[in-house]
């Protein structure tokens, strides 16, 4: 597949990455408005293709009591408006089968969460709506075991799946991110690098995941460097206050900056 198979991308001619960002999850239709303008001003000032990226629901969490969503449907509603709004696409993930069918009437891709993307029923409803799938890499799998995940889009009929790597487990409160399998799993599908979840710190104590948001930079710059295809970034005006995962989420107010560093970089790269 290409960029061009995306519906109101932009700046598919720059070179540049593509990028998936925005909150980890829908709060509300201020905040995702708020996210989305910044991140598109910065993304058509530095030439990036650029899809906004929210989820409509959370069902991943540690704590019963954890903050899931706003609604369905009104957060599906809210990423449509973001769409049409910003005249951007928009990315969110789903967590069951019916799941695909509903979210594919608002957005323009479905991701399968790391923790699901063994579940053939869920990957494939996803591709047979005809979006793109993004495919996060599970953290107990190995590069060359995605190549399963891709081909079942395949046999479903679509060929419009990325592979997003999020971090492996290593020991039990902590990810790696292991920039071999950049390569690996090229040959498969195009690959984004999830720079903000590689950095979370699961299955804490409290029961709220930590992060290292200091190191944003330095796993986003590896990651250019390795010729990823495109980079995965939650970001927020006020992470500490975010729902869902403010512990390794970007500033909004860092965005610009960290993203200008990483154009520069990807110049210099392709030019070798």
């Amino acid at each position: 597949m290409t960029l061009q198979d995306i519906p109101k991308i932009k700046h598919t001619d720059s070179n540049n990455f593509f990028l998936l960002c925005g909150p980890c999850a829908i709060e509300g239709e201020d905040m995702a408005y708020r996210i989305a303008e910044k991140v598109v001003s910065i993304t058509d000032k530095l030439n990036i293709p650029y899809v906004f990226k929210g989820s409509f629901k959370k069902a991943n969490r540690s704590r019963i009591d954890s903050f899931t969503g706003i609604g369905d449907e009104k957060a599906l509603e809210i990423l449509a408006k973001v769409s049409e709004k910003f005249d951007v696409p928009t990315i969110t993930d789903i967590h069951e089968v019916s799941d695909a069918a509903k979210a594919a009437q608002y957005v323009d891709v479905l991701q399968i969460p790391a923790f699901l993307v063994r579940q053939t029923d869920l990957v494939v409803a996803a591709a047979k709506t005809g979006k793109v799938v993004n495919l996060k890499k599970g953290q107990f799998m190995s590069p060359e075991a995605m190549k399963h995940a891709v081909q079942k889009v395949k046999d479903a009929g679509s060929d419009k799946a990325w592979i997003t790597d999020r971090g492996t487990m290593f020991g039990y409160q902590d990810m790696i991110v292991d920039f071999r399998g950049i390569p690996t799993m090229k040959h498969y599908a195009p690959v984004v690098l999830d720079v903000t979840h590689s950095l979370q710190q699961p299955n804490q104590s409290a029961g709220v995941t930590g992060g290292r948001p200091d190191m944003i930079e330095t796993i986003a710059r590896a990651g250019v460097v390795n010729n990823v295809d495109g980079l995965f970034i939650e970001t927020h005006f006020d992470p500490a206050n975010a729902k869902s995962d403010g512990a390794n989420m970007l500033h909004l107010d860092n965005l610009e900056g960290l993203l200008t560093n990483l154009v520069a970089i990807r110049k210099l790269v392709q030019s070798f």
